[in-house]
């Protein structure tokens, strides 16, 4: 099977999520938005024009079986070739943007796409064409808990004192840098807010189990990926309510979620004052790369079997 996979930009689920398919023989080949995308700054609409070019050329040079457009944005540039199967799997930022014309493209193509992907019960209700709940997976060999000295021994911090994670650059304003900062002044424990981005996604585990609870503050997140992976190192999470963090974090200890700041200021004070872990890796029981791998395959055999999707119910949403 033969899968031309469309992306704005590539970011570690989604390259652990080609490897997974890769691994049961899908021959994936990744085609990026040209272009530079840092922070809030975005492509420009040459760089799009460029992109159409780009897909239909690959399209007609190569036999792809279907193609996989990751994200909303790109959703346009798989419907406009006229020969191909399309799966559509929207990440969150599209179909809960607050930009109108991004989400009316992301519902446009769950609807035009022949199987659309939703990775949360939350955009799975924010969404009423028929679609799939594929969570996406998380590496649990990587992102494994593992002793806070030797974590901080392996990055070389030199301290005792209690750290709160902000897992993003400190200048993107939809993260809100700004609001972490003032919770953790405000903070009635003694507590040092340290921040990462730009490193490399293998280094990740040891910042989460160096640290003694994952702040985000965001304002919008597709997910986040991060604060499944902080889950999966049994880190605490204190968030506001954004993405699938309400569902993943129900029922852990030494964790909150929630949009007002009192409710997170405790949340950030108990996780310093009980100075213990999450029982969050039991959260992402069943989220593995492995399984997505599995399910996406599944849901490609079927898009392809005419038979089997004459079969399929339509109008409701399927967990797979």
């Amino acid at each position: 099977m033969k899968v031309l996979q469309l992306v704005t930009s590539s970011r570690p689920f989604f390259e652990q999520q080609v490897s997974a398919l890769e691994d049961r023989d899908v021959d994936c080949t990744v085609l990026e938005v040209p272009g530079e995308h840092s922070g809030d700054s975005g492509r420009t609409p040459t760089d799009y024009a460029r992109y159409y070019a780009n897909v239909l050329s690959a399209v007609r040079s190569s036999s792809y079986d279907l193609i996989h457009a990751n994200y909303g944005l790109v959703a346009p540039f798989a419907l406009a070739q006229p020969t191909r199967p399309v799966v559509l799997t929207l990440w969150g930022t599209d179909l809960m943007s607050d930009r109108t014309w991004l989400r009316s493209c992301s519902r446009y193509g769950a609807r035009r796409a022949d199987a659309a992907i939703v990775p949360s019960r939350v955009m799975s209700r924010d969404l009423e064409t028929d679609h799939e709940l594929i969570p996406f997976g998380v590496d649990t060999d990587l992102f494994q808990p593992m002793a806070r000295a030797d974590a901080r021994e392996y990055l070389g911090w030199e301290t005792e004192q209690p750290i709160a994670l902000f897992p993003y650059d400190r200048t993107r304003s939809v993260k809100d840098y700004p609001r972490a900062r003032r919770l953790v002044e405000r903070a009635e424990v003694d507590l040092e807010l340290r921040t990462v981005s730009g490193v490399d996604h293998d280094e990740m585990p040891y910042y989460m189990n160096a640290s003694d609870v994952l702040l985000v503050t965001s304002k919008r997140e597709s997910g986040p990926m991060v604060v499944k992976e902080a889950a999966a190192c049994n880190l605490p999470i204190v968030s506001t309510d954004v993405g699938f963090v309400r569902e993943t974090i129900r029922g852990l200890t030494n964790c909150t979620v929630s949009d007002n700041d009192g409710a997170l200021l405790g949340g950030l004070e108990q996780a310093v004052e009980d100075a213990g872990r999450s029982n969050g890796r039991e959260s992402i029981d069943g989220l593995s790369v492995d399984s997505l791998g599995e399910r996406l395959h599944g849901l490609y055999r079927r898009v392809l079997d005419p038979d089997a999707r004459a079969s399929y119910p339509t109008g409701v949403s399927h967990e797979v």
